[in-house]
């Protein structure tokens, strides 16, 4: 860690480690505020360029996003010749993989208590020309309030509208048919991998499943939804009605960020939402 950080506030426990560092918490020597620190180690890429610039983009996209509700805020960066230091929002409440691996089927009501501040931490990042890459729950924070916040931004890059990204990057389930094929994508490709996430708490599995990740690569290419009866019975046609929107194959069809807010699932003008069960 950078002397600097070290002057400034107090580390304490490790809260989780990447392949370049790790995440602890700490506080603000001044003022005893509770703070995350994501420290890099630099030296471990030092001799890949393409790991440097996206360490180094994501301080800077991060910066860009912040302050937002819904993303998990930067506060301070700090940087020496072997580290670089992130000083970010507290989130200690777990993330929203650990719900669902405790809780595999969500209510709708629930469900929609996560697609929509999901939704607008899309939305605000495509607005200002940022696309995330990499949604997943894992990714998908609490803080100690109990509110939603997008985080990892270490896949994420800039985009001008109009304007095409490339790179393969992602995580298998969620990742865009798209990006698989190889082909140069928009920002959608996070509006698809958040109706994964819709799709997965909804139906307690993802939407298109294989036992490897040649196999799940293989299903998602093939892009064929389907709403098992038996899990589905009890979803609403609303619900149904904009996964197919979010997970539409033909990027030209697929919603928007800002589509998917205004849909009726999501402001509440749908159908009675019930739970999902097998």
């Amino acid at each position: 860690m950078t002397e600097s950080l070290k002057r400034n506030y107090r580390v304490s426990e490790e809260l989780g480690r990447g392949r370049f560092g790790a995440v602890y918490k700490c506080y603000s020597a001044a003022t005893g505020d509770l703070f995350a620190v994501k420290s890099i180690d630099k030296r471990l890429i030092a001799d890949d360029s393409i790991d440097r610039q996206c360490l180094y983009n994501e301080a800077k996209i991060m910066h860009l996003l912040s302050p937002n509700p819904y993303v998990v805020r930067l506060f301070d960066v700090y940087e020496d010749d072997t580290h670089l230091d992130m000083v970010l929002e507290l989130c200690n409440s777990g993330d929203l993989f650990q719900r669902l691996s405790s809780q595999p089927v969500f209510p709708e009501s629930e469900a929609v208590d996560v697609m929509v501040p999901l939704m607008k931490a899309i939305a605000h990042c495509h607005r200002l020309g940022i696309a995330h890459r990499d949604i997943k729950p894992d990714n998908i924070l609490y803080n100690n309030s109990n509110e939603l916040k997008l985080a990892d931004f270490g896949s994420a890059e800039w985009f001008r509208e109009g304007q095409l990204i490339s790179g393969v990057v992602g995580t298998p389930y969620y990742v865009a048919p798209e990006v698989l094929a190889g082909r140069n994508y928009s920002e959608k490709v996070d509006i698809w991998s958040a109706g994964v996430i819709m799709y997965i708490m909804l139906a307690g599995l993802p939407p298109f499943y294989g036992e490897s990740a040649t196999e799940i690569f293989e299903a998602v290419l093939r892009a064929n939804l389907r709403f098992p009866t038996k899990i589905f019975q009890s979803v609403s046609p609303a619900a149904k009605d904009l996964l197919r929107r979010m997970l539409s194959k033909d990027v030209s069809r697929r919603f928007t960020a800002e589509q998917v807010l205004r849909h009726p699932w999501m402001t509440g003008n749908g159908e009675t939402r019930t739970v999902a069960l097998f």
